[in-house]
């Protein structure tokens, strides 16, 4: 056997074995979405609120393959994957990634429409929009936009800046809100 084929057998062995290797058990904790906290008054349309589902989920589930589903990216994938079924709660990426993670399985990974970098400076321009449309609803998402915009690209200083504004103004942001709906009495 040549060093080639002897380097190429190495190869695949390596990548079946690796393939192989069962992934550690996760406890997953799925959000609590008993109905959308958001009407039809909040000012984006439903097109668009479905888009950023899709987006939220994608990021949610290749941030917990890349993290092997670490407890803190589980942590994060909660809110995202919450938020994205307050936006759509029919959205097919965040109901499939739920899914498959409360059966214990990691998500595929998927091509997103955008960079975690351009997706922060989309979500901190929607979230800045949303805020001088004004309303209850708006001002709560663009709280949350903004902060996951800050999150998720921490060099961007003016999401940064935005997002420290508004703890100084309106204290810390509440999740729980997003990730653990009342359950409702008979």
């Amino acid at each position: 056997m040549g060093i080639w084929q002897a380097a190429t057998v190495f190869f695949f062995s390596m990548v079946v074995s690796h393939a192989a290797e069962p992934t550690k058990p996760f406890a997953w904790n799925p959000p609590k979405v008993a109905q959308s906290m958001f009407t039809p008054d909040l000012g984006m349309l439903n097109s668009e609120r479905e888009e950023y589902a899709t987006n939220l989920a994608a990021l949610a589930a290749n941030q917990i393959v890349a993290a092997k589903a670490s407890s803190q990216s589980l942590a994060e994938a909660r809110r995202l994957l919450g938020l994205a079924l307050h936006l759509s709660p029919r959205n097919k990426r965040a109901i499939v990634v739920n899914f498959q993670l409360t059966k214990g399985l990691l998500p595929e990974v998927t091509a997103s429409a955008y960079s975690p970098q351009v997706f922060a400076r989309l979500l901190l321009s929607r979230g800045q929009l949303l805020e001088k449309q004004g309303g209850d609803e708006n001002n709560r998402l663009a709280q949350m936009f903004v902060k996951l915009a800050a999150e998720m690209d921490s060099t961007n200083e003016d999401a940064v800046y935005a997002s420290e504004v508004q703890r100084l103004d309106h204290g810390t942001l509440d999740w729980s809100a997003i990730t653990d709906a009342p359950t409702k009495q008979p």
